[in-house]
């Protein structure tokens, strides 16, 4: 009797398996990845990014001003700080990818995507804390993997309020000058390989930071997208 029951219960795992197959899902709760829609409002151009010593202490690391953030920070020629305004339209950064300035009142919801998102959303990430990990669309898979597990392997960070997130984007980016570009709020780092010890260290000086954060607090969850993996 016993083994019969054993037999019956494998059988129904097994269908139950199979029919997730089937479906091109699993027997987990997962959702399927979702990028949202660029912004279709009135376009405007970022002025030019101005750049600052790099007080970081990561070697390689561009530092951008964000001196007088949130309410002074108005790019131009008194001060040429990172904007930080809400605006509907898309925005032609001048940096690439970019590291600030106005953007998208909805951020992206953190995590890893697949497919390039639009870098109003994931400014807003920026702007909340989250570091934003971008790679040329023909880095080897072997190499997404490792930036994945990577990402992966950061602690998830819980706000004041609201839902816990690493506070980490991972998207595959066109035009970047090298083949990994590690952005947070005001200061990037270009890389060659997922290996390199300075991805750690930025992540570890820049994510949800109470120093570089210009809204430090702010959530990663429940904007716009849907990602693979968060």
């Amino acid at each position: 009797m016993i083994g019969a029951i054993a037999a019956v219960v494998v059988l129904i795992g097994g269908g139950v398996a199979w029919y997730a197959a089937s479906r091109g899902g699993s027997t987990s709760s997962t959702s399927a990845e979702v990028v949202p829609a660029a912004p279709s409002g009135t376009p405007q151009s970022q002025p030019a990014a101005h750049v600052v010593p790099n007080t970081s202490g990561i070697s390689g690391v561009v530092a951008y001003n964000t001196a007088g953030w949130p309410t002074a920070s108005k790019n131009g020629p008194a001060n040429q700080a990172l904007g930080h305004e809400h605006v509907t339209g898309p925005v032609t950064y001048s940096v690439t990818p970019p590291v600030g300035g106005n953007h998208n009142p909805t951020p992206l919801t953190c995590g890893v995507y697949t497919k390039p998102v639009p870098n109003e959303y994931a400014v807003h990430d920026l702007e909340h804390g989250a570091i934003w990990i971008t790679y040329q669309p023909s880095l080897p898979q072997s190499e997404v993997s490792q930036l994945k597990s990577f990402v992966e392997r950061q602690s998830v960070l819980t706000p004041a309020q609201g839902q816990g997130s690493r506070y980490m984007d991972l998207t595959p980016y066109s035009g970047l000058p090298t083949p990994i570009v590690v952005s947070s709020w005001g200061f990037q780092l270009r890389l060659t390989s997922p290996t390199d010890p300075r991805l750690q260290q930025f992540v570890d000086k820049f994510r949800a930071s109470q120093q570089y954060t210009p809204e430090y607090g702010g959530e990663c969850t429940g904007g716009a997208g849907t990602p693979s993996a968060t």
